[in-house]
Order: C-alpha cells, then sequence, then structure tokens
C-alpha cells in the first residue's frame, strides 16, 4: 500500500472519529446511527494510522505531496 493521505487529512480523520466517539459517550447520538457513525469513526481511525485510504485508491486521488515510488 502506498501512502496517499496528507497529514492535515488524518488529522480531520481523527478529529471526526474523536467527535462521533465523544457524541456517542455523552448519548448525543443512540441507536442504529450510533453504530453506523462509530463503525465509520473506526475506519476513519484505522485509515489515518495506515495513512492509506481505498477509495482515494479507487478514484486515482492523493493528498499526499511525497511522491511514491
Amino acid at each position: 500500500m502506498k501512502k496517499n493521505m496528507s497529514n492535515a487529512d488524518k488529522g480531520v480523520r481523527t478529529l471526526i472519529a474523536v467527535a462521533i466517539a465523544v457524541l456517542y459517550y455523552l448519548d448525543i447520538i443512540q441507536g442504529t446511527l450510533a453504530y453506523i457513525l462509530m463503525a465509520i469513526a473506526i475506519v476513519f481511525l484505522i485509515t489515518s494510522l495506515v495513512n492509506f485510504c481505498p477509495l482515494y485508491k479507487v478514484f486515482g486521488i492523493s493528498t499526499c505531496k511525497i511522491k511514491n515510488e
């Protein structure tokens, strides 16, 4: 897997994931919506940690400024 995410992209994804977790913890979101948003938050965190987004690969997008070899 080649890196295709910039640091800013990783930061935004992490911030969104943390916000969703806080909303869930404070019981602001509940039920099915909470489970769907938590699944999205987990995907955001995993993609941030590995610096790779599969959807970016499918659409040919790269926010990373470093050239991949």
